[in-house]
């Protein structure tokens, strides 16, 4: 790996195309290097994830309302544009490629259900499949050329996220998202460096947002903002093959992305990216989720199925405090200073984003389900609102220290659990990293990949239709040229049926 120092850069300064971060990025996308086959095997696991959470959220409404405004675009195929496939529907049916990413995206997205990586940033990395596949499944390519795409998209973004922290600054992780896709889908079409340079740029000037999205009260929109980077991921691509260029120097310059949005003049930032020649092996320091919730969640679920049985009667606890890291304690806990934390009326979304919320129900269950832990009943019942309000989180700076590890050993996003009964008895336990991550007690492997998918299409997609498409996948980097359309899943129209009555739009 190579570190390149970035910085902005004064509108008068010597600054050289070929030491843009853009450009740098561009090369690394361009680099013909071969995909490891441990990396291959991986991006096999993570495209079965995806289908399994897309799967479970097939017929709620947002993935709903963005499969409506896919299908409402007109697609006018020819011989070598044949479209990109939907979730759900038959492969036959094709849309244009930047819907399919939008409309996958948001299935994908929907349960927070999918695959992470966390650093000086966070990320789901999970979501470049979405706008890459289906650029592939439109131009006709092979699963080779898929392989490739989807190590590059999962490198850049794992690479940025190691470097750029953009949460201190308030703008929404997706920003590291446009970039990734962009020169995922560079490597994808074999396009030249000067294309993918002008495609990323574009994609991060048009997906920097604020993360509000994840603050307050969270919509469905915390689904719909990565499908909409990958769709302006695509849309930038074809500009760029146009002949199109972009903002430059789009992280460097004067009024660039650094300079105003991120540290500011000041800030200097360490990058390191593949050398030339150097296989791509980011996404093999991502993981998966077991739970659908927030990752900084995950173990602390895993903590309280733990703790249930020392604890006994949960009417005894006075109160839980969950020493954490900084992140975890300002993003999703008391730290975070959103009283909607503790409200029982509030939205999926914003559940999804209270560890006090996760920990309670996760100790009264002894288990976490992607659609009974969220329900009003479940989040409104009046011992899970009483225990809820019991618990709060503190800062641990060995947590957070720990969080920001660059040892793989000793990286970790757990808690410690300080239960106080009201006799005054203290219980504690502590959990670094959750069960299903790869220094856990059960890590995934494909096995576990494969079991998610089955639990999550159960009662979704046919058993036959579950045996195709995992035939299909596990294949994947053999598929021919014109077959990555059977990396999708259809449903039988009553499941589709099922789906809630949307209001109508614009398309």
């Amino acid at each position: 790996m190579k570190t390149h120092i970035v910085r902005a850069r004064a509108a008068a300064a010597d600054f050289p195309r070929a030491e843009h971060l853009a450009t740098r990025i561009a090369e690394v996308a361009a680099d013909p290097v071969e995909v490891t086959a441990e990396v291959s095997a991986m991006i096999v696991n993570r495209i079965i994830d995806n289908a399994a959470v897309a799967a479970a959220a097939l017929v709620r409404r947002p993935v709903t309302n963005a499969r409506a405004q896919a299908l409402a675009q007109p697609h006018a195929p020819r011989s070598d544009r044949s479209g990109a496939t939907v979730f759900g529907l038959s492969p036959q049916r094709r849309v244009s490629p930047e819907w399919a990413a939008w409309t996958n995206g948001v299935a994908v997205r929907e349960l927070d259900f999918h695959d992470t990586f966390l650093a000086a940033e966070y990320s789901h990395p999970g979501d470049n499949i979405p706008p890459i596949l289906a650029v592939a499944q439109h131009t006709g390519r092979g699963g080779a050329a898929l392989i490739r795409g989807l190590a590059t998209g999962y490198e850049i973004q794992i690479d940025l996220v190691r470097g750029i922290c953009l949460h201190e600054h308030k703008i929404d992780h997706v920003a590291h998202l446009g970039p990734s896709a962009a020169a995922g889908i560079g490597t994808l079409l074999g396009l030249d460096t000067e294309t993918i340079y002008q495609a990323i740029g574009q994609t991060l000037h048009t997906t920097t947002a604020t993360r509000q999205s994840r603050k307050g009260e969270i919509s469905s929109w915390k689904a719909y903002a990565p499908a909409f980077a990958g769709k302006m991921a695509v849309e930038a691509v074809d500009r760029a093959m146009r002949g199109e260029g972009a903002p430059a120097p789009i992280w460097e310059g004067a009024d660039g992305v650094i300079a105003w949005l991120l540290g500011g003049p000041d800030a200097e930032y360490q990058v390191s990216l593949p050398s030339p020649g150097e296989a791509k092996r980011a996404i093999l320091d991502s993981y998966t989720k077991e739970h659908s919730a927030e990752y900084q969640s995950q173990a602390p679920i895993d903590l309280a199925r733990r703790m249930r049985a020392r604890i006994g009667d949960l009417d005894q606890i006075a109160t839980i405090v969950l020493h954490t890291s900084h992140h975890t304690h300002v993003v999703i806990g008391t730290g975070s200073g959103d009283p909607q934390k503790f409200d029982p009326h509030a939205s999926r979304e914003t559940l999804d984003h209270s560890v006090p919320y996760i920990f309670a129900v996760a100790l009264q269950d002894g288990s976490w389900h992607h659609e009974r832990s969220y329900a009003p009943e479940r989040a409104r019942r009046a011992d899970t609102v009483a225990l809820w309000r019991k618990i709060s989180t503190v800062e641990d700076p060995e947590w957070t220290r720990r969080y920001h590890a660059t040892d793989p050993n000793e990286k970790a996003f757990g808690a410690r659990a300080v239960v106080t009964l009201k006799s005054g008895e203290t219980i504690v336990d502590e959990l670094a990293v959750a069960d299903a991550h790869p220094l856990g007690v059960r890590p995934f492997a494909r096995e576990q990949y494969i079991a998610k998918f089955r639990t999550l299409a159960e009662g979704v997609i046919e058993p036959a239709e579950q045996d195709r498409f995992l035939d299909a996948v596990q294949r994947t980097p053999e598929l021919a040229a014109g077959e990555l359309d059977q990396l999708t899943f259809t449903v039988s129209p009553e499941v589709m049926g099922r789906a809630p009555q949307v209001r109508e739009g614009i398309f």
